[in-house]
């Protein structure tokens, strides 16, 4: 028979609680045992509450002498990590180089340091060494994408993929208030691809970056920093424009609200872009570029070289978003590059996608273009002949100020005529992001072997705004 605690004392047993030991026993002999504090179940559990105490103590004393021990000592898995003090140190130690303090001057590296500081690649892997023996052992390595698992040939950050690199750089043109923007940008290219590659980074700016761009940018980066100055005869109007009509331009095209139509800047990025940015005396040592913008995203991980992709399949330029331009801003471009064709039929190619440019055999332009703010592209095509002709033919008409040609449909229409189809590539496995359009990769098991985390919803292919789903496998 099982006994439940009385709901009340007897008048005896208060009595006897009152005045004797807290573990007198009820009157009625019945088991339980009660105490000042009232009833505490069967009199053995006395005991075995004696014990618990005796074991929690012991308990907490030896959870005290560990941390003791541990604050001054070294601990397990100290080898494996660094405070984030000494990590901070280390990336200001990469920065200044052999000590100083003092900034690069433009158009030299930032990273060319005595080989005594610590190099960047060298304190990542003390930080993540411990990750690879846990990720090893995970019995999820067959079920899900991980980036340790023999189906990934991207390394964790920290560790440099094997093979050859391409005569390659990153190039971003930017300004110092575009510091935290192109932060952002550097990060994801640094944490979905070049950790694993280390390629070089070029910043242009028409002016010297300061103390805070070029700290910031160097540390953030896994390969070389440089930056450059651009020429002022690149930047500004050239001495054939008549800017008094070039004002008026801008007034009309402010009145109807073009987006830009009232910015000189944005001009004379366009141009840049357009026909100098690969002349650059720093960018003149280089083959291939990727240009990279503020504030962009990349979506999934990048498990080979594009760079390397381009080279060995013969590519010269490639895109990931492709849309129509702004009627308002290119009225006579096409006039102008009907005027170079008939002047320079050398350069066109047999084979083209004129087609992607134009749907009536080349009279007028339908207005697509790839979305330039992603490139990767070979330099050697663009110093070609072909280009610079080109190029100069355009500037010469002055659409880049009387209107606002834009440096995207420049290339595009470039590429379209002076380039074999198989030389320009469709990047779709790259989920690219930049406001307002995104690309995200067709094809769900590539997102999820690439660990992408777009919507593909979100997939500006789809648009009726895009060039690239009705044209790409008739046209490219």
């Amino acid at each position: 028979m099982t006994y439940a605690p009385p709901r009340s004392l007897s008048p005896s047993t208060t009595r006897r609680a009152s005045t004797e030991a807290s573990t007198e026993k009820g009157e009625k002999g019945d088991g339980y045992q009660y105490d000042r504090a009232g009833w505490t179940g069967p009199s053995n559990m006395a005991g075995s509450q004696r014990v618990f105490r005796y074991v929690l103590l012991a308990v907490v004393a030896l959870v005290v002498i560990f941390f003791v021990s541990a604050s001054s000592g070294v601990g397990p898995g100290s080898g494996y990590t660094q405070k984030a003090s000494e990590l901070l140190k280390g990336q200001g130690s990469i920065y200044e180089g052999s000590g100083s303090n003092s900034v690069p001057a433009a158009g030299q590296d930032s990273k060319a340091g005595s080989g005594s500081n610590a190099n960047p690649i060298d304190v990542v892997k003390s930080v993540v060494a411990p990750l690879q023996t846990a990720a090893s052992s995970n019995t999820h390595d067959t079920t899900s994408p991980n980036p340790l698992s023999s189906t990934s040939s991207n390394p964790p950050l920290g560790q440099t993929a094997p093979g050859p690199r391409m005569n390659a750089t990153f190039v971003t043109l930017a300004r110092n208030s575009d510091v935290w923007e192109i932060s952002r940008s550097i990060r994801q290219v640094e944490d979905r691809f070049n950790h694993a590659y280390n390629y070089d980074w070029v910043f242009l700016n028409d002016a010297d970056f300061d103390d805070t761009f070029v700290k910031v940018t160097s540390a953030l980066t896994s390969g070389r920093t440089r930056y450059g100055k651009i020429d002022s005869e690149h930047w500004g109007f050239p001495s054939f424009i008549d800017q008094e009509k070039a004002r008026k331009v801008r007034e009309d095209m402010h009145e109807r609200k073009i987006i830009y139509g009232d910015s000189v800047s944005y001009r004379h990025m366009c141009r840049y872009e357009s026909g100098f940015f690969f002349r650059h005396k720093l960018m003149q040592e280089y083959e291939w570029y990727w240009r990279v913008e503020p504030s962009i995203e990349l979506f999934c991980d990048i498990k080979y070289d594009p760079f390397k992709f381009m080279a060995d399949n013969k590519k010269k330029y490639s895109f990931v978003l492709s849309l129509y331009e702004y009627v308002e801003t290119i009225p006579t471009l096409w006039d102008s590059v009907k005027g170079f064709m008939k002047a320079h039929p050398e350069h066109i190619v047999a084979d083209n996608s004129l087609a992607f440019l134009s749907d009536d055999g080349g009279e007028s332009y339908n207005h697509c273009h790839f979305w330039s703010n992603f490139e990767v592209g070979n330099l050697d095509w663009l110093r070609s002949p072909a280009y610079v002709d080109y190029f100069n033919h355009l500037d010469r008409d002055g659409g880049f100020f009387y209107e606002r040609w834009g440096d995207a449909p420049v290339h595009s229409i470039a590429a379209g005529l002076m380039l074999k189809k198989e030389e320009i590539h469709f990047f779709n496995d790259i989920a690219y992001y930049h406001v307002p359009f995104t690309h995200c990769p067709t094809g769900e098991q590539l997102r999820l072997d690439n660990k992408c985390h777009c919507n593909p919803r979100d997939n500006f292919d789809w648009n009726g705004y895009s060039c690239t789903s009705p044209r790409l496998k008739t046209d490219l």
